[in-house]
């Protein structure tokens, strides 16, 4: 039975890593997070709040800084990729059968190339077998259409497949259509815990 494992771009391509993050807002003064500043970073990370609402969070943090000054810091941060995630993802491929369902489009795209170049993203690209951007074939996660799109186009059935995330409303979908998910594992260097399958789902 051949298994799928589907990733979801941000889960694997984006991380709000607290070293490089400080290194951006250190140009502000920041020098260590408070804990509200955690959690909102982890809400942020996670989706579950706005990129408009994270932004005015730190505009009244930094009140000296413009809203464009400030996406300009956490686009920066958000494309620091480690390399060894990259590396992960690339040795985890060559002996699996992986698939990439991303919400992004050509402006984002082109913005990735233009920030850590066309190799590096390629390689990233390489990795899967297939690409499904969801703005080409009309879907949004976490549709439950999106996914049944994904196993017919791909000819899979739900309960050899493999989602990877962590936003708590795509990962409930997946499990409703009876698909086997696993999350990001933000304290170890790789993508993926791949020994702790998620039984539960925190908001």
């Amino acid at each position: 039975m051949i298994k799928k494992y589907i990733f979801d771009f941000g889960d694997v391509f984006i991380n709000l890593d607290k070293q490089a993050t400080l290194r951006e807002l250190s140009k502000w003064g920041l020098s260590d997070f408070s804990p509200e500043m955690l959690q909102q970073n982890h809400l942020y990370e996670k989706g579950l709040i706005t990129t408009d609402a994270f932004l005015s969070y730190y505009q009244k943090i930094f009140p000296n800084s413009t809203e464009e000054e400030l996406r300009n810091t956490w686009n920066k941060v958000l494309l620091d990729f480690p390399l060894y995630r990259l590396e992960f993802i690339e040795a985890f491929s060559k002996n699996n059968d992986c698939v990439l369902l991303s919400n992004i489009n050509e402006i984002h795209i082109q913005f990735i190339k233009e920030q850590l170049g066309n190799s590096f993203y390629n390689r990233f690209i390489r990795c899967f077998d297939k690409v499904y951007y969801t703005h080409e074939i009309n879907l949004r996660k976490p549709d439950k259409e999106i996914y049944e799109y994904v196993f017919n186009d791909l000819g899979v059935e739900p309960s050899t497949c493999f989602f990877v995330d962590d936003r708590a409303d795509n990962i409930q979908t997946a499990k409703e259509l009876g698909v086997n998910c696993w999350h990001i594992n933000p304290e170890k260097e790789d993508i993926i815990d791949l020994t702790d399958r998620l039984n539960t789902i925190e908001p």
